[in-house]
């Protein structure tokens, strides 16, 4: 009976064995499978960019376009404030999002754009299981930074110029850049210019800026753009010997951007004073 019993308690030890070993292996597999799985879902879902732009072939998740006035110099302190500035907005560019960079010259609606490109994320946000941080590192201080830098560093160097039709310059950034993004997608703009606008059909020093002279204008229909969406934040350059004041001249503009659709996120003074 007791030799019965150990043969009995023998075949119980090893069919529990055998169940804990088949339950560990079926764990372990599970493990592997689903590593394996959790690396491939990584894999397949980081997004693939295009060579050139940097942008998701997708799409850009954000928009962030800047309109540097350099039709004429700025001092050096002003141009220390919006390199920083700059910086700070080129910053809070989400991995994805793109940036567009104009420069605003004398003809109307012809603004030169000196850059192009997404924020592919430096290497330091790469993932090193399924991707190359050295790689998307290099594209990022090639493609993005170092251009930026660059363009940043040149922010001083503008000429006197003839004319400055900064509303003409928008209306030109907002068809090109702003009006096919999908519904829904992040727009924002940053104008940085002394915001003395300056052509034939109207002119801030020749007319001021009371809004209601403006509507009276032929600029009022050439120049209106539907601004539907788009944040408009304004870096302004001091002028001295203007016959209005600065929160004048933020009003006056305050009234264009909403009276087009968007959405005005402030005025700010730079320091210094050409």
């Amino acid at each position: 009976m007791a030799r019965s019993s150990r043969r009995s308690r023998r075949r119980s030890g090893n069919s529990a064995g055998l169940i804990v070993g088949a339950i560990a292996l079926g764990l372990v597999s599970v493990a592997i499978i689903g590593a394996f799985g959790w690396l491939k879902y990584r894999a397949s879902s980081t997004v693939a960019v295009d060579k050139a732009s940097l942008c998701p072939v997708t799409g850009a998740t954000s928009e962030t376009a800047i309109l540097l006035d350099v039709t004429d110099p700025i001092s050096d302190t002003t141009a220390l404030d919006l390199k920083n500035q700059f910086q700070q907005i080129v910053g809070r560019v989400p991995v994805g999002g793109a940036i567009d960079i104009y420069s605003l010259t004398e003809k109307e609606g012809e603004p030169e754009r000196t850059f192009h490109a997404c924020n592919p994320g430096s290497g330091d946000l790469a993932d090193e299981w399924t991707s190359n941080p050295r790689l998307i590192q290099e594209h990022w201080e090639k493609g993005f930074q170092k251009p930026l830098e660059d363009i940043a560093g040149r922010l001083a160097s503008g000429k006197a110029g003839d004319a400055s039709p900064i509303m003409a310059g928008i209306q030109r950034i907002n068809l090109d850049v702003f009006s096919n993004l999908p519904a829904g997608t992040p727009k924002a703009l940053f104008v940085a210019s002394d915001m003395i606008e300056h052509t034939p059909a109207f002119s801030n020093y020749r007319d001021g800026v009371a809004y209601s002279k403006f509507q009276k204008s032929e600029a009022r229909d050439k120049f209106r753009t539907s601004l539907d969406g788009v944040s408009v934040k304004i870096l302004a350059f001091q002028r001295p010997n203007l016959k209005f004041s600065a929160e004048e001249l933020a009003e006056f503009w305050k009234e264009w951007i909403t009276n087009n659709n968007g959405y005005f996120d402030g005025f700010i003074r730079l320091e210094g004073k050409r």
